[in-house]
């Protein structure tokens, strides 16, 4: 098999099995994706809200005769797998429409388990054993994938870090800027009070 089919193979293996997306969901607001999936194929949605509110969202997959597959509430983080029994359209909606206020940057992986060797061709047969380049470059992509997905966890979770540490700041300094003009009042308050206490008596000459 060339080298260059194969990797190339590989590639698009990957590709074609996986959806992977973030965006801004915004206050009283809904968003639906859609994917034609195969009959008897594992599929997992894996999703998580790294910005926004309470970092929750109401989450709904359905299927292609209209059926409700899976539905949560107020949801800040989820992985549903689940196996199709027919061939069709899959649709999983992101809904923000309880929150008045806080728009939301939501994660999604929807990604499909084909169990297909990446080097079997289209008829879905191999004719020949594999190499040891063959062997060693599968392996290498099933390692990178399992590296990519620890990388897409960590960068989640330094964004949502992040995002909670900025609003902890800003209502740590709304919370400075309030003590300091508290303060400050007070203190004008409290000179004024004592001046009533001691009149500015001078006797004329």
């Amino acid at each position: 098999m060339d080298l260059t089919r194969l990797l190339f193979s590989l590639f698009l293996c990957t590709v074609c099995r996986s959806v992977e997306l973030t965006f801004e969901l915004l206050q009283h607001d809904k968003s639906c994706f859609y994917q034609v999936v195969d009959n008897d194929i594992e599929v997992t949605l894996e999703y998580q809200v790294i910005a926004g509110g309470q970092f929750d969202v109401d989450v709904v997959v359905i299927g292609p005769d209209e059926s409700e597959l899976y539905s949560e509430h107020r949801k800040q983080y989820d992985t549903y797998t689940f196996k199709t029994r027919e061939k069709g359209e899959f649709t999983f909606c992101f809904s923000n429409e309880f929150s008045t206020f806080a728009h939301k940057t939501v994660y999604f992986d929807f990604y499909t388990d084909e169990d297909d060797d990446p080097l079997v061709p289209a008829d879905g047969v191999h004719h020949e054993a594999l190499t040891q380049l063959e062997s060693s470059l599968v392996a290498m992509h099933d390692t990178l994938k399992v590296v990519s997905d620890y990388q897409t966890h960590y960068r989640l979770r330094e964004s949502q870090s992040r995002n909670l540490i900025e609003h902890v700041w800003e209502r740590v300094q709304l919370w400075s800027v309030g003590e300091t003009v508290i303060i400050i009042v007070v203190s004008v308050g409290q000179v004024i009070i004592l001046r009533r206490f001691f009149p500015d008596r001078r006797s004329g000459i």
